[in-house]
C-alpha cells in the first residue's frame, strides 16, 4: 500500500477543506469549478478503464462458487438491503436516500484489491470479477434508481442514459482505443508504465473533483455537515452485516480462507467515484446526492482498513 493509498481518507478531507477555502475566496468563478467536477471525474474514469481488460470477463467464472456468491451479494442482496437501510435511517430525506442507494449498489473497482492484498487474500481471484462488476453496475444502476427511487426523486431515463454515455461509455471507448493504438505501434512498455501509475492518477483526479465540488457548493455543504452523523450509523450497519454475510457465505461454500477474504472486500467496498460521476451529471441541481457519495469513503476506508487487519490476523491463525 503506497503513501496515497494509505492516507486516502486524509487526502479526501483535505480536498474538501481546500475546496471550501477556494470557494470562499471567490478566486475562481463558480461555473468553472462546476465544470471541473465533470472534467476531473471523466479523466479519472479514463484511467479506470485503461486499467481494466473488459475481454477478461470470462475469467470471472473460473471459480463459480466465488463469482456467483459475489454477484448475488452485490447485485441482489445489497440493493435490497440498501433500500431497507435508507428507509430506516434516512426516511423522508429523498436526496440522502438517493445518494445512499447509489453509493451502495455500485461495487468497487479499485481499492478493494489493495485491502484484499493487505489481508493476504486471493488478489487475482478478486481481480477476476472486477470487469463483470463494472459492466453490471453500469447496466443495473438505472434499474435500481427506477425501482427504488422513482416515486421520490424525479429524473428521466434519458438523463441517466446521457450521464452513462458521457462519464462511462465515452471514457471506456477512448481508453480502449488508446490501448489498441499503443499495442499496434508496439508501445506496450509505455502502456505498462501508465497502467502502473493509474491508481494514483485516479485518486488525484478524484481529489481534484472533490475540491471542485466543495468550491462550487461549499456554502450549502457546510450547512449540511450533520449529514455525516446521519450517514455513519447506516453505513456502519451495512459494513458489519455484509462482512458477516460474506464470511458466513465463504464458510457455507467451504471456500479457502484466502478466497473468502476476496469475497469480503469485493462485496464490502463501494465504487463512490463512478456513482459520483453519474450523480453530478444526472442530478446537477441536487448537490446533497453528490455530497453523500463524497462522504461515503470517509467512513468506508477506515472500516476496510480495520477489516483487513482483522482478516489478516485470522488468516495467520488458520
Amino acid at each position: 500500500m503506497n503513501f496515497l493509498s494509505k492516507f486516502q481518507p486524509v487526502f479526501i478531507i483535505l480536498s474538501a477543506l481546500s475546496g471550501i477555502a477556494l470557494g470562499k475566496s471567490k478566486i475562481i468563478n463558480e461555473q468553472y469549478t462546476e465544470n471541473g467536477i465533470q472534467i476531473f471525474l471523466v479523466i479519472m474514469l479514463f484511467f479506470v478503464f485503461l486499467d481494466i481488460e473488459i475481454k477478461k470477463i470470462s475469467t470471472s467464472f473460473l471459480d463459480l462458487r466465488f463469482s456467483v456468491s459475489a454477484l448475488i451479494i452485490n447485485f441482489i442482496f445489497t440493493p435490497l438491503f440498501a433500500f431497507v437501510l435508507s428507509k430506516l435511517f434516512l426516511y423522508g430525506q429523498i436526496d440522502l436516500q438517493t445518494g445512499f442507494i447509489m453509493l451502495l449498489v455500485t461495487p468497487c473497482t479499485d481499492w478493494y484489491l489493495i485491502f484484499t492484498g493487505v489481508a493476504n487474500g486471493n488478489v487475482p481471484l478478486g481481480a477476476s470479477i472486477l470487469p463483470l462488476n463494472l459492466i453490471l453496475q453500469i447496466v443495473l444502476l438505472p434499474v435500481y434508481l427506477l425501482v427504488f427511487m422513482r416515486t421520490g426523486v424525479s429524473f428521466g431515463a434519458g438523463a441517466v442514459i446521457y450521464s452513462i454515455i458521457l462519464v462511462l461509455i465515452i471514457p471506456m471507448l477512448i481508453a480502449n482505443a488508446f490501448k489498441f493504438i499503443l499495442k499496434k505501434i508496439n508501445r506496450q512498455n509505455i502502456l505498462a508504465k501508465i497502467i502502473k501509475n493509474s491508481g494514483d492518477i485516479q485518486f488525484i483526479m478524484l481529489c481534484l473533483a472533490i475540491v471542485s465540488m466543495f468550491a462550487s457548493k461549499g456554502t450549502l455543504l457546510l450547512a449540511n455537515l450533520i449529514l455525516f452523523i446521519k450517514l455513519a450509523p447506516a453505513l456502519l450497519v451495512f459494513f458489519v452485516i455484509v462482512f458477516c454475510v460474506s464470511l458466513f457465505t465463504g464458510k457455507i461454500l467451504k471456500l479457502p480462507f484466502k478466497n473468502t477474504i476476496a469475497l469480503v472486500f469485493t462485496t464490502q467496498a463501494r465504487n463512490s467515484p463512478v456513482a459520483l460521476a453519474l450523480a453530478v451529471v444526472t442530478f446537477p441541481s441536487r448537490p446533497l446526492i453528490s455530497l453523500v457519495l463524497v462522504m461515503g469513503p470517509l467512513i468506508e476506508l477506515p472500516v476496510l482498513a480495520v477489516n483487513s487487519l482483522i482478516l489478516k490476523r485470522q488468516n495467520r491463525l488458520l
